[in-house]
């Protein structure tokens, strides 16, 4: 039992900061959209919803990580890493953000194939395109922290940013 306890115990720790971080930049986005289409009658992702794809976005995040692919540069400098990090999370965002979109318009018809025409056809593209260039670049910024503490280590990363940590008497 203490083994169970343990593993999900690291796991959660795993999970925490993808799912913290994509949770404050998702609200960025709801934040961005609704000044966008204020007044238009739209309505906007709740702080539920947020937390439930930032908890989908954190554990894909995890997943992701453990996939040998997902670290193909380990040995060139960071920046090869980080550019195809984001370019896989970044596909993952843009097929969610796209798939949203399809959910909202498919309560309306009640049909996936009447749905998906509609939403090609109805879209606003270059809000959809912005608030993708939003997310990449947030995305960016995540893959560059990720990437920096997987070299220097996490204590390390988070004494050079937050100060020395305290150590626990003993």
């Amino acid at each position: 039992m203490k083994t169970l306890t343990a593993t999900l115990k690291h796991e959660f720790m795993k999970v925490l900061p993808p799912t913290i971080f994509f949770f404050v930049i998702l609200h960025i986005v709801v934040v961005v959209r609704s000044l966008m289409i204020l007044g238009t009658g739209v309505s906007i992702p709740t702080s539920a919803s947020v937390l439930v794809a930032s908890l989908i976005l954190g554990k894909a995040v995890l997943i992701a990580d453990m996939l040998p692919f997902i670290n193909r540069f380990p040995d060139k400098p960071l920046i090869w890493n980080v550019a195809w990090k984001t370019l896989m999370y970044a596909a993952v965002a843009t097929v969610i953000h796209y798939l949203e979109r399809l959910f909202e318009s498919w309560r309306d018809t009640h049909s996936i194939l009447q749905a998906n025409v509609h939403l090609l056809a109805e879209m606003n593209w270059p809000r959809f395109w912005g608030v993708q260039i939003m997310l990449v670049t947030l995305i960016f910024n995540y893959c560059v922290i990720a990437e920096l503490a997987r070299v220097v280590g996490r204590r390390k990363l988070s004494s050079i940013f937050f100060g020395p940590i305290p150590q626990p008497a003993e």
